[in-house]
Formats: structure tokens, sequence, C-alpha cells
């Protein structure tokens, strides 16, 4: 079926952060977004594409909305609903306290297939249309993951969490079955559908060489899956690992030699980097998942958009759920904003909607599916409401340009702004229905 939604209409073809690049965006005050089965047909000016829809076609009008692509969440994780907005502690005595406890119910199954509706319920709700997930040690958390995904069509990456040391009896794997349980799930969900798979050993305190090695292993023998883990959250954590790995160059040199680095490597965090991490992490073609609500709550640090901007790093955002408070990707970019301001850097609105939309897509190396509206991507898109509350209604009624629009959007928006979570051109989510 076609399918025509009009409305205002924004998406990025490349990264304002860019210097000498002509087209970053194209903005439609008045636009049309064309779906056929599932897929984007046209996009582009009302007034243009309005004489060549064929006959039949659903129109949709969105009065006083913004039609743009659906948000990425570059880092989260599934399992760690219950213990977000849990008090004080940095991160190794906060996992030790809350996150461990909460993951060792997902040796239950039922557990694991309830707490996976709720979060997808959550994603859709705050206009979240793909992410990579954590899930935890146990394989069922992934079947039960991927399964609801599969319901509901959507484009994700998940994968099995790694873990043989440093964490209590029941959250522990060994090496040898955490290679053969993640193959196992590879087959079983890597490329069925929109499904993709992420080998995820936790960070390099919670895994022996021997595991790191075989995670490498796993990578080896299937090029197309993806490489999911921690990098330089925390202070103490960098000084762990520099025990636990004596004579590497630094945190990112664990990785690198056990051949964990690539184009479809994600690292969370990325704090405390020295300038040959940054080096590497270009030269690699790994990206990272800024996560600033979290690395605020945990008092982490402070990550440099600056650095990964001049270093050739590709950044997606990151909620980091449960360290994280705020499913909401435009909650997230305004502590990014305020993240840039406490380093003296700065992130402008255009550079926080792409890395909400393009940036974290080319981040998980998925920009020949999703990210904008290019003919024949998939259509995952929002409908933001511009009079979600009485002060968003206001402040976008005085602003002057798009730029303010969108800064106004991203300070004071959250899920009262996702009016609408369409996927793969069926609507997902609706703000003002039972839905």
């Amino acid at each position: 079926m076609i399918a025509a939604h009009r409305g205002s209409l924004l998406h990025f073809l490349d990264d304002p952060s860019k210097s000498g690049v002509d087209s970053i965006f194209e903005y439609y005050d008045d636009g049309l977004l064309v779906t056929e089965n599932g897929l984007i047909s046209d996009c582009g000016d009302a007034a243009s594409l309005m004489p060549r829809l064929p006959s039949g076609t659903k129109l949709v009008q969105h009065a006083n909305s913004l039609i743009c692509p659906g948000f990425v969440d570059a880092h989260v994780h599934y399992p760690q609903l219950e213990v977000m907005a849990s008090h004080g502690e940095e991160l190794l005595d906060w996992l030790n306290r809350y996150t461990f406890p909460a993951e060792a119910k997902f040796a239950n199954p039922e557990y694991a297939e309830v707490c996976a509706e709720q979060f997808l319920d959550e994603l859709l709700r705050v206009g979240t249309t793909t992410a990579l997930v954590f899930g935890t040690v146990h394989p069922n958390s992934i079947d039960a993951f991927f399964r609801s995904c599969e319901k509901r069509n959507l484009r994700m990456i998940s994968g099995k969490v790694m873990m043989d040391r440093n964490a209590p009896v029941g959250l522990t794997d060994s090496p040898e079955s955490s290679y053969v349980d993640s193959k196992s799930l590879i087959e079983s969900w890597h490329n069925k559908g929109r499904l993709r798979y992420a080998v995820t050993p936790r960070f390099a305190i919670t895994s022996s060489p021997e595991q790191l090695n075989l995670a490498g292993l796993l990578l080896k023998e299937h090029p197309s899956v993806y490489l999911h883990t921690h990098l330089s959250e925390n202070r103490s954590e960098v000084d762990s690992v520099r025990e636990l790995f004596p004579g590497v160059k630094n945190y990112l040199d664990v990785y690198d030699q056990y051949d964990l680095l690539g184009q479809r490597s994600v690292f969370a965090h990325c704090i405390h980097l020295d300038n040959e991490e940054w080096s590497r992490l270009n030269t690699s073609g790994s990206a990272i998942a800024h996560c600033p609500n979290s690395n605020l709550f945990l008092g982490s640090g402070l990550f440099s958009m600056k650095a990964a901007v001049e270093h050739g790093v590709r950044v997606g955002i990151g909620s980091d759920i449960g360290g994280g408070c705020e499913f909401s990707i435009l909650r997230t970019l305004a502590d990014g904003y305020k993240v840039a301001r406490l380093r003296g850097e700065d992130i402008s609105p255009m550079q926080a909607f792409y890395l909400a939309t393009l940036g974290g897509v080319r981040a998980l190396d998925l920009e020949d599916r999703i990210g904008n509206f290019l003919i024949g991507k998939e259509a995952d898109f929002l409908i933001l409401d511009r009079g979600a509350t009485p002060i968003i209604k206001h402040r976008l009624d005085m602003s002057k340009n798009l730029n303010e629009q969108l800064f106004t959007m991203m300070m004071l928006g959250d899920d009262r702004l996702v009016k609408e979570t369409w996927i793969m051109g069926e609507k997902s989510h609706d703000r003002d229905a039972n839905f």
C-alpha cells in the first residue's frame, strides 16, 4: 500500500560538523513523505509531489508536526529497567549493588520475556526505532529480546553478555560456553529479518584473556556481526584494567590485542581516552556511543564531542538504561549539550538531531537501510508534535528559524513530543490513543 505523510519534514544527508559539505540536510516546511510496502518511495516538497501521487494513495495529514527519521539508541541495557534511578555509587560499586542482582533474574525465561516487551514499549513511546542492546549472560535473555523484536518488525542489534570473572556466581559463564552460546545465537538470529547480532563482552574487567580471544574468533568466523562493549567509563575502571592486563599501552589496547576493533565495533562511554586511543579508534573505523545522562548520574566524567570530531570517530547517542535515567533520546541530547558546555565545547541543534538519527545509524553501520528519507530506505519515522506542551508551543511560535526550533525541541522535549512512531510504514505507537 502507498501512503503519503504530509507535514514539516527534516532529514540529514551528512554530518553538520563537517566543513565543505554542500548538502547537510533537507527541510520542507510543507513536506511529503511517501511510503510503499514499508520503504521510502519519495520525499520532498508537498506542492511538487502531490500531483504525482498514484491514484488511491492514502494521505495522512500531520498538522503542526515535524516528520523525522526514528531515533537511534547506540547503547542501552534492556535487563536494567528495575535499576533505573538507583541512588548513589560509582560505576563498579553500582554494578555490584544494583545491576548484577537485577540481571540474575533473567535466568527465568518468562521474566525475560515480560521485560523485553516492556522495554520495547518504552523505546517506541520515546521514538527510538533502532538500538544496540545489551542482554544478560543468559542466552534466553537474547532469545526473548529477539522474539519480541521480530513480532514488531524492529531493526535491532543485541547480544549475550560474555562474562567469566569478577562477577557473582550465576552471572558468569566460561570462555568455552560463552563462545558456544554466542555462536548458536548468531546462527539463530543474525540477519534474521531486521535483526543483527553483537558479540558482547561486558568489559575488560569481567572477561579473561581466553574469553576475549574467543570473542575475536567469533568476529573472524562471522565478519558481519557487531562488537559491543564498554571502554573508559570511569577512572577506577581504567585503573582496574591496567592491573588485570599489565603491559598494555592503554585500555583500548586490551581490545585491540584480541582483534575486537573494526567498522561494526561500538564502544560505550570513552570518557578518559588518551590521544593514542583516539587515533586508533579512527584508524580501525570503530565507533563510540556517547551516554551523557548515565555519565552525569554516576559521576563518571564528561565526554569530549570535540575530540571525536577532530579525530574523525563516528559517534551515536546512548541512553545507557539503567545507569541512565532517561529513555528519551531528546532528554539525552539535552544532557549531551550540558556536558559539552561544561567542557567549554558546543553541540549545535543540527549536530544533535544528526547524532540522534543518521549519526547513530552511521555508528551502527546501517546507513544503507535506515537513517534518512532517501528512496529505498526502510520507513521508520516519527511525528513530533510542535504543540506537545504549552511552553514548547510558545517557544516554537517564538522561534526565528529551524535551528531555534530544534534547540527548543532538544532542551524542552521528552516523550510527550513524540506523537507517533512508525515502523516500516506502519504505526507502532500513538501517544493520543489506546494503542
